[in-house]
């Protein structure tokens, strides 16, 4: 029985040997098809891969963000204006002022909100909120700009200004009579008879208050106090108002505006947005949240170092590839 025992086990143990030699020589077959991890070959390509894929990362050019708002509710805002400090031309800045609901341009008599801006035409209507008109009285107030509004964005010719209930000591009706002129073909008569705000006047006088149809330049420089009249009212394209009653008149402002020659083309044609410094007030072409040039945003471009360069960022997801990358490069090595 000892004996069979022992020849059992011998052939236990041969089999086995056998079948563990049968799997170390597929094991080395198969890794003779593989490089292996410890070779210096496959540790050269893998640094080679390593360094690859982080210059990849490190030449990915950002894509540009302008931080200029392009849109105030569904009015667009396009160079010059802007909303944003440093966007559009310095000359406009800080002229607007975009709110939840509404675009409003800032005067130094108020603010009026803006109906809409035709940068083809380079108009922008604006419409006083208290401001009377023929069908509501409110209280007077002037109408001011500051001078360099008056210059750059004035109202348009065709913007008549229509001073109500004057004082027959009114200077525009007995010295600046000059100033007043006829509204294509429109008479104090009519405006008095047909707007139920302005009729209160014609009742408590018993007769027909003076008035004056006249331009910007009048209220420029003449307060309502100075001009001696209690109210007034504005309408825009007069010219299109013959033969239309006061109720169906437009009220409100069209300013007229310019847009300064700055090369603000070539910067938009490079994907950019035109803005300025807003320190020194010099024009910059805005190429992204943490760029800016002083020409454009393409190739070849002269940019302020000083204000533009910042340090390559990139998202945690590509920084945790390459720590991994460089980790596993280290680890390879120390074996």
């Amino acid at each position: 029985k000892y004996l069979k025992f022992a020849c059992e086990k011998k052939v236990t143990h041969r089999n086995l040997r056998v079948k563990s030699e049968t799997f170390h020589n597929k094991l080395n077959s198969l890794s003779f098809t593989l490089p292996m991890a410890n070779s210096k070959s496959f540790f050269l390509t893998f640094n080679h891969l390593t360094i690859y894929f982080i210059l990849l990362l490190l030449s990915q050019s950002p894509q540009i963000h302008s931080t200029c708002r392009n849109f105030c509710n569904n009015i667009p805002i396009n160079y010059p204006f802007s909303i944003d400090d440093g966007c559009g031309a310095p000359q406009y800045r800080h002229m607007l002022n975009c709110s939840a609901t509404d675009l409003f341009f800032l005067t130094p008599s108020g603010n009026y909100k803006v109906q809409s801006i035709d940068y083809k035409k380079q108009t922008m209507t604006i419409f006083d909120p208290s401001m009377s008109t023929c069908s509501i009285l409110q209280p007077h107030h002037d109408f001011k700009m500051s001078e360099i509004q008056s210059a750059i964005i004035p109202p348009t010719p065709d913007t008549v200004f229509i001073l109500v209930n004057c004082s027959i000591d009114s200077p525009v009706l007995n010295h600046y009579k000059s100033l007043c002129f006829n509204f294509s073909g429109h008479s104090c008569d009519e405006l008095y008879g047909s707007c139920t705000s302005f009729k209160l006047f014609h009742l408590l006088s018993n007769s027909t208050p003076a008035c004056c149809f006249t331009g910007y330049e009048t209220v420029k420089y003449m307060s309502m106090d100075i001009l001696d009249c209690t109210h007034y009212t504005s309408v825009y394209n007069t010219d299109r108002l013959e033969g239309v009653g006061p109720l169906d008149w437009l009220y409100g402002m069209k300013l007229s505006f310019s847009v300064p020659d700055t090369g603000c083309a070539r910067c938009a044609k490079s994907g950019g947005t035109c803005g300025f410094d807003v320190e020194t007030e010099m024009a910059q072409c805005i190429c992204s949240s943490t760029s800016n040039s002083t020409r454009d945003c393409a190739g070849g471009r002269e940019i302020n170092f000083a204000d533009s360069y910042r340090a390559p960022s990139f998202p945690p997801l590509q920084l945790l590839y390459i720590l991994a990358l460089v980790a596993i490069s280290y680890s390879i090595l120390l074996k």
